[in-house]
């Protein structure tokens, strides 16, 4: 699987970019070996009918490599995204969402390894956290099976709460949730400013 990507050459003082295909490696030491599923919420649906896959990368020219690779290698990812900024560690999040189905465990795997073949990176050394759950659980298609919710249903059944901060927002109240604390979300507030 091949996709392109920019670089910027110079030519006669100006500055041109030429398409080329991403190739084995070209992402090593880039992309964390670590994935974060459904801490973010969906920017194109309900949290019960997508699911949010979240990457952590070094630098933005290569988050925006992963997304197009992503965008353009997999018909069942409905969208993927960069984080607006940059962390505050040079860093970026790559967000993929993927339709919450009984087939989701297995089409993370399969972009995870695909990835791995432009990270050179070993599966074993592959973790992920689930929601606000800070514990680290080796990434293999069981584990996802058995701790990613994979249906609206299985979603609300364990998070099905009602969405407070909707009911105080239509009421004009101030919202006072909280963010879990983690590493992304200090390094997002750190990166928007906030303490």
């Amino acid at each position: 699987m091949t996709f392109t990507n920019l670089k910027k050459i110079k030519m006669n003082n100006r500055s041109l970019e030429l398409r080329e295909g991403l190739e084995k490696g070209d992402l090593a030491r880039l992309v964390h070996d670590e994935i974060h599923i459904d801490e973010f919420r969906s920017k194109l649906g309900k949290d019960e009918d997508v699911c949010v896959v979240s990457f952590k990368v070094t630098g933005k020219d290569p988050a925006l490599d992963l997304v197009s690779f992503v965008e353009k290698g997999y018909d069942w990812v409905l969208d993927a995204d960069i984080s607006s900024g940059e962390l505050d560690d040079g860093d970026y999040i790559v967000f993929v969402e993927i339709e919450r189905n009984p087939g989701m465990a297995k089409d993370i795997m399969e972009m995870v390894k695909d990835i791995m073949n432009l990270t050179l990176q070993d599966i074993t050394d592959w973790r992920f956290q689930y929601h606000t759950d800070t514990t680290d659980h080796e990434l293999t298609e069981e584990n996802l099976d058995k701790l990613v919710p994979d249906s609206p249903e299985e979603y609300q059944s364990r998070h099905g709460k009602t969405d407070i901060d909707a009911i105080k927002t239509a009421a004009g109240l101030s919202v006072d949730t909280k963010a879990p604390v983690n590493d992304y979300t200090e390094s997002l507030r750190v990166a928007a400013g906030i303490k």
